[in-house]
């Protein structure tokens, strides 16, 4: 099913909605004159907008979020943030943190007197893992045996699949370029600390999309978008203009006013890491991502290329 063929939302409720990227979607539905209302495991008094408590394991009050009867919206982005080391207790973590509170919106979804209407379930690109030189689009397949991050991210998607909402987006996110970010805050600071060179042979791709062209895929999955629809199934949000670390730092430093830097050997990122309690893949793979689907249904990129997208965000105020 496409949105058009589904209800607008008048709601929308956001699973792990107080991350950075929950933010934004809140603010952005909210100013187009929607209800939100945030399932969070610990409220934020800071948020302007309503807060359900849950436990992302079981049923509870929370469940009465969902059931508005109107037409209600999920989106779920309920998940431990990927900055950690990769134990085996640690991937373990990431993927109940991801795959129970999937689960439970599952179940409750099951016993909804008002089916939803749209579901968006966040995942990522990295369920490529280190892709190499390959295109990475919605029909590419996914590798086999790899605990992190294919293996956190696959059972993820999976558990999803079973929601019983006729229009569920997968979307696989790539790393989205926002000036309040956690990842484009710790690249900057790495670039004015004089470390914003190269990582390893700086070949590796990385995917990326600006915050506005995140924001406006969501809205064209929720259907608030009268020109542009989105199938149900899997969406790439990357741009089509993947680059490498390299250019990705050098790009940073030209924005930032900074000079050459010395790379960043392998070796080192791995000992950093570990003192960071990091995890050095985050750094040393890549991916080559962009999206077929998308390009399929019209939707344009305001920001397709990183220096525009980086002017945008930084411009002259790093000076």
């Amino acid at each position: 099913m496409s949105p058009s063929e589904a209800s607008r939302p008048s709601t929308v409720v956001i699973a792990g909605g107080n991350g950075a990227l929950g933010r934004r979607i809140a603010d952005d539905v909210a100013s187009r004159g929607l209800g939100v209302t945030i399932l969070t495991r610990s409220v934020d008094v800071r948020s302007p907008h309503r807060q359900v408590e849950w436990n992302g394991r079981t049923s509870g009050p929370w469940l009465s979020a969902l059931d508005t009867g109107a037409e209600t919206a999920l989106i779920n982005l309920a998940g431990k943030l990927v900055d950690c080391r990769p134990t085996a207790a640690n991937i373990a973590e990431l993927r109940r943190s991801r795959v129970d509170p999937t689960r439970a919106l599952v179940d409750a979804t099951r016993t909804l007197e008002n089916p939803l209407v749209h579901w968006i379930q966040a995942s990522t690109t990295a369920i490529w893992s280190d892709a190499g030189e390959s295109w990475c689009t919605e029909d590419s397949p996914v590798p086999e045996g790899l605990p992190q991050m294919t293996g956190v991210v696959e059972p993820w998607e999976q558990a999803a699949a079973d929601s019983p909402c006729e229009h569920t987006v997968i979307l696989r996110t790539s790393i989205v370029l926002d000036a309040k970010s956690p990842a484009l805050q710790r690249l900057t600071r790495l670039v004015r600390f004089g470390l914003g060179g190269r990582v390893a042979s700086g070949r590796q791709w990385v995917s990326w999309i600006h915050i506005d062209d995140w924001l406006a895929i969501v809205r064209c999955a929720l259907g608030l978008d009268p020109d542009v629809t989105i199938p149900a199934g899997v969406v790439v949000a990357a741009t089509d203009n993947p680059v490498r670390n390299a250019e990705l730092m050098a790009s940073l430093r030209e924005h930032l006013h900074r000079p050459p830097a010395p790379p960043t050997p392998a070796a080192l990122l791995k000992l950093g890491a570990i003192v960071l309690r990091t995890d050095p893949a985050l750094g040393l793979t890549g991916r080559r991502a962009r999206s077929r689907v998308l390009a399929e249904q019209g939707f344009r990129f305001r920001y397709p290329e990183l220096d525009e997208a980086l002017r945008e965000l930084i411009g002259d105020r790093a000076r």
